[in-house]
């Protein structure tokens, strides 16, 4: 790899960072903008290279752009491998370091490409007419798998014939005057968009000197995904190949597809990929997934869940034993939810990921089991791999930087930076750094908030105050960089931010995240206001300024307080529920309200903490926005707020998108989203 290895003597793509600024500015919407957003570090098999994806927003073309980088795993100079305007994304290396294969819908859908690493040009490896992502290379280089999302009665045929099929029904879908469709069962949308009788199959490619040899094989045919429909129950790839390549371990959806909205039970399975010959492997009733096979092939990990309809249940790391099918978790007695799981060389030691205290850390485990030490601590880390040589590389963030690219040994030490992408532009600006208080909840249990104060603050001085509660409602706010709702730019506008983690919060224990199912206006209000009465007291908290925002769950929660508490001179709701009953019947994961409320026709209680319940009450200015393709919290619940608003005439403004759908993700849609939110803002807390 003659042209890798001159990429030590290139010239810095980026030059060394700049000492401070001796005046520093504020954050703006431009600067959250022009960020490069770093992720899916993949090590090259001989840990010499890491892969990853950057991508940058056009504001003026309302999109984004991703590209593949290629950066030293043990320093160096970062380059660009591809320079699509479109989307490059998922880079898988082949078991040589050859290859890059990689999704791109630089041709129009997406579809599988392979780029060769030491110079050239990608070429398009599959042209299926429902597209193809998420490839990876079988361990032996012969095969490649990837997703397709077809339509399962064309399944059984050979690919030629369904492959065709498929072609003339979506043509006739895009050229009929008539668009409407009938359904016979749930799911009716999924989270952004309407069924549309497809599915998505595992297919396998054969594939030799960056080349097909054959034509696409369906692996999963017949009325199933073969990976969850949802993403509340993947943590990465669904799917993983054997080590000898005869097979490929995937995460099923629940069955009889029929039942899928209101059950949780995805079990593994294993396929021949010669036959097609199907073996179950688990079958927890509660849900199963991220498989992952060691690299001797002796060993598949995976997390599980133990209780059926629970998505926010304890997700543990579970370890199957291939010869014999014995199954025993091992982490029983680590209190906090596994995500995302890799195998160091050895077969013996696993990296996971798993939130603490209102971080992410990384850990280990090995296969004796129930002895899980920290690796890395403090901010946010994640999407970790293990190379050859016992380096771990992954991406790390904070409330104060933007992710980049991380290596640590495996056996512990500090962290070094091997990307740079924005220390430029960080050095330019006035970032708070994030203080951690605990106060003390509902029964007197701790609860730990975040607060990020303005540029320039000055204690002696009154400051206005938002408050705001995160989704999930089992969700957290982290020490962790975010593009859509970004602590650092909403404290630039001048106010203190408080990021609360009341009860329902994960990464403080099961039972501290159990504790507001069938409570979402108890204990987890309480710990609210306590955290409130906290910032009230402190002297440079103005008690006459203070909002509040919130989305998802954090919206439900403004709603809430709107009938609850008039301490808010403002609210900002986004996507929240606001009643409950059409939210039951409207949304897409039925699990989850079942297991919150329970079903409205069999719980005499169902809707006692629904917020419309209370809306005589409502007088609090609240701007609203709620978007059209939305169906997690669809948009009758921002109208229905609205209108009870508009009513009793309590000053409101509703924000609609009709291209967005449970958040707003398009860059001018966000610059919109940002500025309609903070004008509205200094009209009340006139910061």
């Amino acid at each position: 790899m003659t042209s890798l290895a001159r990429l030590s003597s290139c010239a810095l793509l980026f030059a060394a960072v700049p000492a401070l600024a001796a005046e520093s500015r504020p954050l703006t919407f431009a600067d959250l903008a022009a960020f490069h957003r770093v992720s899916d570090p993949q090590p090259s098999p001989d840990g010499q290279w890491v892969a990853l994806v950057v991508t940058d927003a056009d504001v003026a073309e309302n999109k984004t752009n991703s590209d593949l980088w290629l950066v030293p795993a043990a320093g160096g100079a970062p380059r660009r491998l591809t320079h699509s305007p479109k989307q490059d994304r998922h880079p898988r290396w082949s078991p040589d370091g050859r290859w890059l294969v990689f999704d791109s819908n630089r041709g129009g859908d997406f579809q599988v490409w392979l780029l060769p690493v030491d110079g050239g040009e990608a070429h398009q490896l599959t042209s299926l007419s429902t597209g193809a992502s998420g490839a990876t290379f079988s361990p032996d280089g012969k095969q490649v798998a990837f997703l397709s999302s077809v339509y399962p009665e064309f399944s059984t045929q050979t690919f030629a014939k369904a492959d065709q099929a498929n072609q003339a029904r979506l043509d006739a879908v895009e050229k009929g005057k008539v668009k409407a469709q009938v359904f016979t069962q749930l799911p009716v949308r999924k989270w952004d968009s309407l069924t549309d009788g497809r599915r998505q199959h595992l297919f396998v490619l054969p594939v030799s000197h960056g080349v097909a040899t054959g034509e696409p094989r369906d692996l999963t045919p017949g009325p199933a995904d073969a990976v969850p429909w949802s993403s509340t129950f993947s943590a990465g790839d669904d799917w993983v190949w054997s080590a000898d390549s005869q097979e490929i371990i995937h995460t099923q959806s629940p069955t009889p597809v029929s039942e899928e909205a209101w059950k949780t039970d995805h079990n593994l399975a294993a396929i021949k990929v010669a036959t097609g010959a199907r073996q179950v492997l688990t079958t927890n009733p509660a849900a199963d997934g991220a498989p992952r096979i060691s690299p001797d092939g002796k060993w598949l990990a995976y997390r599980a869940q133990t209780r059926p309809g629970a998505e926010a249940d304890r997700w543990q790391l579970m370890l199957l034993e291939r010869a014999s099918g014995k199954i025993r978790s091992l982490t029983p007695n680590f209190d906090s939810t596994v995500e995302g799981i890799t195998w160091a060389a050895d077969s013996r030691t696993l990296v996971l990921e798993a939130e603490d205290q209102g971080t992410k850390a990384l850990w280990t485990v090995t296969t004796a089991g129930d002895d899980v030490k920290p690796l890395v601590v403090g901010g946010a880390s994640g999407e970790a791999s293990v190379t050859a040589s016992g380096q771990v590389i992954f991406t790390r963030h904070r409330l104060a930087a933007p992710p980049e690219v991380m290596r640590v040994p495996l056996t512990g030490g500090t962290p070094t930076a091997l990307t740079q992408f924005n220390a430029a532009r960080l050095a330019e600006l006035a970032l708070g750094e994030p203080e951690s208080v605990t106060v003390k909840g509902a029964g007197g249990v701790p609860v730990q908030m975040w607060i990020l104060k303005p540029p320039g603050f000055d204690a002696a001085k009154k400051w206005p105050l938002v408050f705001w509660v995160h989704g999930g409602p089992q969700g957290a706010f982290m020490d962790s960089w975010s593009f859509r709702w970004n602590a650092q730019l909403w404290a630039a506008q001048g106010y203190v931010l408080a990021m609360p983690n009341p009860r329902g919060s994960t990464g403080f224990g099961q039972k501290f995240t159990d504790e507001i199912s069938h409570d979402w206006g108890g204990k987890v209000v309480t710990d609210l206001m306590a955290c409130l009465a906290h910032l009230e007291a402190q002297p440079w908290i103005d008690p006459a300024r203070m909002g509040s925002a919130g989305a998802s769950y954090g919206g439900y929660m403004m709603n809430w307080f709107q009938g609850h508490t008039d301490k808010f001179k403002t609210l900002v709701t986004h996507c929240g529920v606001f009643e409950f009953h059409s939210m039951y019947g409207t949304t897409d994961e039925l699990w989850f309200d079942e297991w919150e409320h329970g079903i409205p026709w069999q719980t005499p209680d169902f809707a006692k903490h629904s917020p419309d319940q209370f809306a005589a009450k409502f007088r609090t200015p609240n701007l609203i926005i709620h978007n059209e393709l939305d169906f997690r919290v669809p948009i009758g619940q921002g109208l229905a707020l609205f209108t009870a608003l508009q009513r009793q005439g309590v000053p409101s403004k509703l924000l609609y998108f009709p291209d967005e759908g449970h958040w707003v993700l398009k860059p001018a849609n966000s610059e919109l989203w940002h500025a309609t939110i903070f004008d509205w803002l200094k009209v009340y807390l006139k910061p």
